[in-house]
């Protein structure tokens, strides 16, 4: 916008110098003009008092010499004979016409014969013009002033106006261009900062506000922006109020459930059944916590944790479910130390919506796989079933979209997309290598820094190359540096 303001002041102010500058140079060129004939009549006039008193040569010569023009060798002076032309004389009878003639001349003898007629004439010579004054006489005839004006004499002067004109132009474009910047910043400022406080409100920082002030258009920008802000900070705060009050209500069934446990007795399922509502206890307490402390989460960077610590120990709490259902379980990849900038809760709450996905959705008995796979700019956690499939993999990603029948609220996989999107990454859905559901989800271990989403998204482009026309190559770049 900036440079757009100074682009056009710079096509406006060299329109309208051009219109004015060159009018005004032609003016002033034109007036040389005027002026150096006007002098050159002047200096004309001065020998029309000699020429009306006495036709004698000499004192015709000494009024010649006296005068301005005379003194420098510009003026002539042509004295008609007293029987004037013979008939029939050509153009160069100047002898014929003249008795004598004073001084240089240099206009010809048809230029002459005209201003001898009674009217003046301007006619070009070598090296300027020649100004031809008739003068009447005595004898009734007319006695022609030749006056020399140089070049120089009718230029004078142009030159140095054109220069000034030139840099007056100079001076208001130059002018222009820096009022065009000035107010160009004035509205890009404010433009620019509401921009930042978007991105940064994008990015999770809620406490931003834009400082109103700029023209009114974008001052109400301003107070719209911090109109919008206010609301989603008090919209996030209800929304955290009604998670922690709806998750406090879950503490009555579940002390009832916890006492209906411990009165199981005895047994492998008494104790599963126990171990569950315990975790279950857990995770509400958790989720009370994450709720109310939400707020100054936002405002502090989040510290991570270990990827494979998180699936070993999520994996400890299903292979129960899955050695009760007759499920086959492979982990692989989880030896290692792999930190991913994800709080703890958030990742064990991810990796139990497809976990518990596949139990849900899928026949006892059917196996199931969960591989790590990391690099420095990548973390690929799989989870991969041997069940059905999913139809419609897009569907599935979509909030509130999921088809997994009575119970689905379509919300789980949303966990997942939130957390890797979190880290710059993101989450696909294919067909695994048992024949079922593989969910892959890309964690960036820099946080989703510029950097990492770039080399994120080459590697993307390159897997869903490999993708569509060679599912094995696809394989072995998601195993590479197991």
């Amino acid at each position: 916008m900036r440079w757009a303001l100074v682009r056009v002041s710079l096509a406006v102010t060299v329109m309208v110098v051009l219109a004015f500058a060159v009018p005004l140079g032609l003016v002033v060129k034109e007036l040389a003009r005027d002026r150096a004939f006007a002098d050159a009549e002047r200096q004309a006039a001065q020998i029309r008092p000699a020429l009306a008193i006495t036709t004698d040569r000499d004192q015709l010569e000494r009024a010649v010499a006296s005068s301005q023009a005379g003194g420098d060798g510009r003026m002539a002076v042509h004295v008609p004979g007293e029987d004037g032309a013979p008939q029939g004389a050509g153009p160069d009878a100047r002898d014929a016409h003249e008795a004598y003639a004073i001084g240089h001349r240099r206009a010809g003898p048809r230029d002459v014969e005209t201003a001898r007629r009674g009217r003046s004439a301007v006619t070009s010579v070598p090296g300027g013009y020649a100004l031809l004054q008739p003068t009447a006489l005595s004898t009734g005839e007319f006695a022609v002033v030749e006056v020399y004006v140089p070049h120089r004499a009718v230029t004078n002067g142009v030159t140095t106006s054109w220069v000034i004109l030139a840099g007056v132009g100079l001076g208001l474009i130059a002018g222009s261009l820096v009022t065009a910047d000035r107010l160009g910043l004035r509205l890009v400022r404010p433009a620019e900062r509401l921009a930042k406080a978007a991105a940064e409100l994008g990015e999770g920082r809620l406490g931003v506000r834009v400082r109103e002030d700029g023209p009114a258009e974008l001052r109400a920008a301003a107070v719209a922006f911090n109109s919008m802000a206010d609301k989603i900070v008090q919209l996030l705060s209800h929304e955290r109020e009604l998670a922690a009050d709806l998750s406090h209500r879950l503490r009555t069934p579940l002390t009832v459930l916890r006492l209906n446990a411990a009165s199981l007795g005895d047994g492998p399922a008494a104790e599963q059944t126990r171990a569950a509502v315990a975790q279950l206890e857990r995770e509400v307490d958790q989720l009370i916590r994450a709720a109310r402390e939400q707020g100054e989460q936002k405002e502090r960077p989040t510290l991570g944790c270990d990827a494979c610590e998180v699936i070993r120990d999520r994996m400890d709490f299903w292979s129960a479910l899955a050695e009760d259902e007759g499920r086959t379980v492979r982990l692989s990849g989880v030896d290692a130390t792999v930190r991913v900038p994800v709080a703890r809760p958030e990742l064990a709450a991810a990796l139990d919506a497809m976990l518990g996905n596949v139990f849900r959705h899928t026949p006892e008995g059917t196996a199931f796989a969960v591989d790590v796979h990391h690099s420095d700019d990548a973390v690929i956690v799989l989870v991969s079933d041997a069940g059905p499939g999913i139809a419609d993999p897009d569907a599935a990603l979509r909030r509130g979209h999921g088809d997994g029948g009575p119970g689905s609220t379509g919300l789980g996989l949303d966990i997942v997309r939130r957390v890797a999107e979190s880290t710059g990454g993101d989450v696909r859905i294919g067909r695994s290598v048992l024949g079922g559901t593989e969910v892959r989800v890309w964690l960036s271990p820099d946080g989703g820094g510029t950097g990492g989403r770039e080399r994120r998204r080459r590697r993307v482009r390159r897997v869903q190359r490999l993708r569509r026309g060679r599912p094995r190559r696809l394989r072995a770049l998601l195993t590479f540096r197991r």
